[in-house]
């Protein structure tokens, strides 16, 4: 986000942070947040450096760094307004758990073989060019790190994942309240398998998890894995 961009992630989780100040007790990858699996996708957790990309309100970060027993979490997000709200949250548990305002590619191309684990839950993955973020994401992570994320199987609206690595505009608004577009990624699982590949990342997974709940705005979840590559002997 450069100086004099609207923050469009200002409204966000903010009615539910004045009311709702704890470290949630669960962690789900699923759109609704109540269903699938938990953290344990991302291995045990214990010693390791782990890097939440797209952190918003931090609120996963938060949950990892105070029962996970993580060497560190770094929860990361360009929002000026998310990273307040993250640091008034949860600044009390550092310093497990590190907050930082950034742009995630550039975060990610300054910590050249930082990770052990790296994840995004409908954060960053979903918003940045991916033949940026990826490429940066093994960089960041140690040989063998992975990278977990929890995507859109498909839009909201109902309508198909783009079958190339194209964006949508999507509904936004401005912190006045005027409305704006952002650019999402919603992509086929063979699209992001490939930039997987071409990034550096090997032993990709993937499963999709159903939608759970009823109504106008549900969607599917495409939860993927993906190690980065050793370094060549």
């Amino acid at each position: 986000m450069t100086t004099g961009t609207p923050d469009l992630w200002h409204h966000f989780g903010r009615s539910r942070a004045d009311s709702d100040r704890t470290v949630p007790k669960t962690f789900h990858w699923s759109w609704g947040q109540n269903s699938g699996p938990g953290p344990e996708i991302l291995g045990d957790l214990t010693g390791r450096c782990v890097g939440d990309l797209g952190a918003g309100a931090a609120r996963h970060a938060a949950h990892l760094a105070l029962l996970h027993q993580p060497a560190r979490v770094i929860a990361v997000d360009a929002s000026p307004a998310q990273h307040a709200m993250a640091q008034d949250l949860y600044a009390h548990l550092a310093p497990r758990l590190r907050i930082v305002r950034s742009d995630v590619v550039a975060h990610l191309q300054a910590m050249s073989d930082t990770y052990d684990v790296l994840y995004s839950v409908f954060g960053a993955v979903d918003f940045t060019e991916p033949r940026e973020l990826l490429p940066a994401a093994a960089t960041a992570l140690r040989p063998g790190g992975r990278l977990v994320f929890a995507t859109l199987a498909h839009y909201v609206s109902g309508a198909p994942a783009k079958a190339d690595v194209e964006s949508a505009n999507i509904p936004a608004k401005t912190p006045d309240g005027e409305a704006a577009t952002m650019r999402r990624w919603v992509l086929q699982e063979h699209v992001w398998t490939k930039l997987l590949d071409e990034a550096g990342f090997a032993e990709i997974t993937t499963d999709v998890l159903p939608s759970t709940t009823e109504g106008t705005r549900t969607a599917d979840t495409l939860l993927m894995s993906a190690h980065r590559r050793p370094s060549p002997a």
